[in-house]
């Protein structure tokens, strides 16, 4: 039996490729197994299927909402508006003591203005204003229960406390971004105490602005007054320990301190410090001489006189040169015409010897010249270099003392610069202070508002709305989820894994009879398909099929009968039998209104024959054989050898086989018929079987080796599987027009 078994699991896998490829499908693509099940299909079913659930909660919902709106009582708005400046039009210098604001720095400065109308300071001073602390309409309940052995101060500065909560409750700052307007908002029962506080709030706001301005100009005239004196007594003290320390050390400046010197950096300079100066200088110079000297009498020295740049860029030598070639030349022609005797040749040769001699001579002055000047440059640099060692010990000397009198210059020159700052900027502020404005102006009034800005019906309407259907939405999805039954094509193959065979449409009971008679019907059609799909999932001959579902009721009668009547009408001889031996409906279906007495049992009992047990009337090729009597031990029967030798001789009589078996869930029967046939059709009704039984009676059938061929849903619902109406409709009337 388990080789049987495992043998007929392998077919059941290996039909999975047919399946998908010649299987309708809901949506005509392929199916998805990648168990995705957010999609179109699936929000419109589930829309379709919960629909009275999420009607029922929106429009509870949205009378809730009206009935609240109604009870509520309406409340006031009135606004006033100011304009905040962060920079101000500066007329004179001193205006700006509060530190310029960047750009990026605006938004906070107007959160920062928005927090300050709605701190509590804020709502004291309109109490105060407007004297709300004695106002018994603002204070309601509270202004009529004093507390006992409470004294009157105590009891004016509880209601003072009460009315600036109650302020500070119903205002409300609209803080923008892209303007510098803020809108001050004051909600009441009250339009006009609406209108009156929310004026209050900005002419408070804006005297507050003033005021604080007042304070900082005060603040910093009294500082600034302060500080001067203290930096005038302590740089009066500096000068004097600066001058008499100089005085007593001999420091002569020469010069006042450079300009741009305002913190004594730069201390002025002294006589010896002047002195050395222009001695290093001169003695850098003769030194840059000497140097420059010394290296020309170097390159000059090992060279002959003729061959120095400064003897061939003389111009009298070079005069001498260019006369010596004239001469030479002369000589060269007349030895060439006279002879080397002739008196004028040996004039010539006198006149060039004397030639050679003084440009000898002249190279050899310039060349002893640069000789002169390196030694001379030699003498002075030797000369200012004593002088400059002399000097530079008179300095090193002084800066000793220096020392001390740069540190009493440095400071009183710092208080010096401090003195000049602080008066240039008491200055400022003094002239600043008659003209300062404030940030702070006033753009319009609070008007007395003549309709309630709550409760707003439109408003609450539309929000209970969303509120309403995301409550529906998520009790619908809640309860939806918790629902397991199987309602589509997907379903099917998705959670049982189980190849689908095909579907029928769902069909009221009283138009059953006519759908079948109609062999272009849907329903017919669907079966059509259906038998298609049977002779690709188990082909041959002598076929031997049973049809059975997980409860019953859910049209396995309907499909085998249907399914039976399809082949016969092929040609193909047919066994249609009843083994439902608990509630056999087979008989009914071919017009029988009482059930026969005699049939598939008295035929496993040999009681009768086959041909004596079945009905009269069928179609050709079509042979039914119905219950007979119901049996008290039905489970003995099925399990009896007799059937599996009565399947056996019948197998060779007919073409095919088709076995209406009793539901699986809780009884035997089919579980010991599908041991015997080679093909189980198992039937799931749409909306009613559960994903659980479903897949616990097709695990009974494959743990007793059943070869279960596929699933048929039968009654499917378009619209409870998301898709539209009258789909089946369309998709199984292809060639017959339109659905009216």
């Amino acid at each position: 039996m388990d080789e049987k078994v495992q043998a007929r699991m392998s077919e059941a896998n290996s039909r999975e490729s047919w399946v998908d490829q010649y299987l309708p499908r809901t949506d005509g693509a392929a199916i998805d197994r990648t168990g995705n099940l957010i999609s179109l299909e699936t929000i419109r079913g589930l829309a379709f299927r919960q629909r009275n659930l999420l009607i029922g909660v929106i429009l509870a919902v949205l009378v809730l909402s009206l009935v609240a709106t109604l009870m509520t009582k309406p409340v006031y708005q009135a606004s006033a508006t100011v304009q905040v400046d962060s920079s101000q039009a500066n007329i004179v210098e001193g205006q700006d003591l509060e530190p310029a604001m960047r750009g990026g720095e605006f938004s906070r400065y107007m959160s920062t203005q928005g927090a300050v109308i709605m701190s509590k300071r804020m709502a004291y001073q309109v109490v105060d204003t407007l004297k709300l602390a004695d106002n018994d309409e603002l204070l309601g309940d509270a202004a009529t229960t004093r507390p006992a052995n409470l004294s009157d101060e105590k009891w004016k500065a509880r209601r003072r406390e009460i009315a600036a909560a109650i302020l500070k409750g119903g205002v409300s700052v609209v803080v923008p971004d892209d303007i510098r307007i803020l809108t001050i908002s004051f909600k009441s029962e009250n339009p006009r105490l609406a209108a009156s506080i929310a004026n209050a709030y900005v002419d408070n706001f804006v005297l507050e602005d003033t005021r604080r301005g007042i304070e900082i100009s005060t603040y910093a005239q009294n500082y600034l007054t302060t500080q001067i004196r203290e930096i005038g007594n302590k740089l009066q003290n500096a000068e004097m320990a600066a001058n008499a320390y100089a005085k007593a050390n001999g420091i002569i400046a020469t010069t006042a301190p450079a300009a741009g010197d305002t913190n004594g950096a730069s201390p002025p300079a002294t006589i010896t410090v002047a002195t050395l100066g222009t001695v290093s200088g001169t003695y850098t110079e003769t030194r840059n001489r000497r140097i420059a000297a010394e290296q020309r009498w170097r390159n000059a020295q090992g060279l002959a006189a003729s061959q120095l740049p400064e003897v061939q860029a003389n111009n009298a030598i070079q005069a001498l040169v260019a006369e010596r070639s004239k001469v030479a030349a002369q000589i060269s022609e007349l030895r060439q015409r006279y002879g080397e005797n002739y008196p004028q040749v040996s004039e010539a040769r006198a006149t060039l010897t004397s030639l050679d001699s003084q440009i000898t001579r002249l190279s050899t002055d310039v060349k002893n010249s640069i000789r002169d000047q390196y030694q001379l440059a030699l003498r002075q640099e030797e000369a200012l270099s004593g002088e400059l060692k002399k000097v530079s010990g008179d300095t090193l000397d002084e800066q000793d003392r220096r020392v001390r009198y740069n540190l009493l210059d440095r400071e009183a020159a710092a208080l010096r610069t401090q003195l000049a700052a602080l008066l240039d900027r008491y200055n400022q502020v003094a002239a600043a202070a008659n003209i300062q404005q404030g940030a702070i102006t006033k753009v319009d009034d609070a008007s007395v508002p003549g309709a309630p800005i709550s409760p707003n019906l439109t408003k609450n309407l539309l929000a209970a709305m969303v509120v309403g259907i995301g409550l529906a939405v998520a009790l619908a999805v809640l309860r939806d989820s918790l629902d397991d039954r199987l309602r589509s094509v997907d379903d099917v193959e998705r959670k049982l894994g189980t190849p689908l065979l095909g579907f029928t449409p769902n069909v009221e009971s009283m138009d059953v009879e006519a759908q079948v008679a109609d062999p272009f019907s849907a329903l017919m059609e669907s079966y059509s398909s259906l038998r298609t799909s049977l002779d690709f999932a188990q082909s041959g001959d002598n076929r031997v099929l049973m049809v059975t579902s997980s409860q019953p009721s859910e049209g396995k009668t309907l499909t085998a009968t249907v399914l039976a009547r399809k082949y016969a009408e092929l040609g193909h001889k047919t066994l249609l039998i009843d083994a439902d031996l608990r509630k056999p409906t087979v008989s009914a279906m071919f017009g029988a209104t009482k059930r026969p007495t005699q049939g598939f049992v008295e035929v496993l009992l040999g009681d009768i024959d086959l041909q004596s047990a079945l009905i009269k009337g069928t179609i050709d090729n079509l042979s039914v054989l119905p219950v007979g009597s119901i049996p008290h031990n039905p489970v003995e029967i099925l399990s009896s050898p007799r059937l599996a030798e009565f399947i056996q001789k019948c197998r060779g009589d007919y073409a095919l086989i088709m076995i209406d078996s009793a539901p699986v869930m809780g009884l035997a029967d089919a579980p010991l018929v599908s041991r015997l046939v080679d093909g189980v059709v198992f039937i799931v009704e749409a909306n009613r079987s559960n994903f659980g039984q479903t897949k616990t009676a097709l695990r009974r059938l494959r743990s007793v080796g059943a070869n279960v061929l596929g699933v048929v849903l039968t009654k499917y619902r378009s619209a409870e599987a998301g898709l539209s109406y009258d789909y089946h409709y369309n998709y199984y009337s292809y060639g017959h027009g339109k659905k009216d």
